[in-house]
C-alpha cells in the first residue's frame, strides 16, 4: 500500500508565498517522476510542474514559470512546490502525484488527497 499526503496549503494575500510538501509512504521500491496538479472551481485539472527522480528534467506550466519551483528530497520521499508572487488566479486545490514501483516491477501512478490554496486580499 502506498499513500501520498500533502501539506502547506492555506490562505495568503496576493504577492505572498507558500510552500507545499507531499510525502510518500508505504511499500516503495522506487520513487520515480513526481508532480503537482491543480484544479480551480468549475475548471479542469491542469498540470503545474513535474520533476524527475534525479531532478535533471523539470516541467512548468507557462502560467507559473518564474514564480513556482519544484524540488524533491529522495531520502524523505518528499516533493515540494515553492510558490512565490502568488496571484488570485492561483487559487485551487493542489494535488501531488508520484510514479512508484512497489512490491513488483510494475510502476503505478498515485495521487494525494489535495490541499487548498486560496489567494485573496
Amino acid at each position: 500500500q502506498v499513500q501520498l499526503v500533502e501539506s502547506g496549503g492555506g490562505l495568503v494575500q496576493p504577492g505572498g508565498s507558500l510552500r507545499l510538501a507531499c510525502t510518500a509512504s508505504g511499500s516503495i521500491s522506487s520513487l520515480n517522476d513526481m508532480g503537482w496538479f491543480r484544479q480551480a472551481p468549475g475548471k479542469q485539472r491542469e498540470l503545474v510542474a513535474i520533476i524527475t527522480s534525479g531532478g535533471s528534467t523539470n516541467y512548468y506550466a507557462d502560467s507559473v514559470k518564474g514564480r513556482f519551483t519544484i524540488s524533491r528530497d529522495n531520502a524523505k520521499n518528499t516533493v515540494y512546490l515553492q510558490m512565490n508572487r502568488l496571484k488570485p488566479e492561483d487559487t485551487a486545490v493542489y494535488t501531488c502525484s508520484a510514479d512508484i514501483s512497489s512490491d513488483t516491477s510494475t510502476i503505478n501512478r498515485y495521487w494525494g488527497q489535495g490541499t487548498q490554496v486560496t489567494v485573496s486580499s
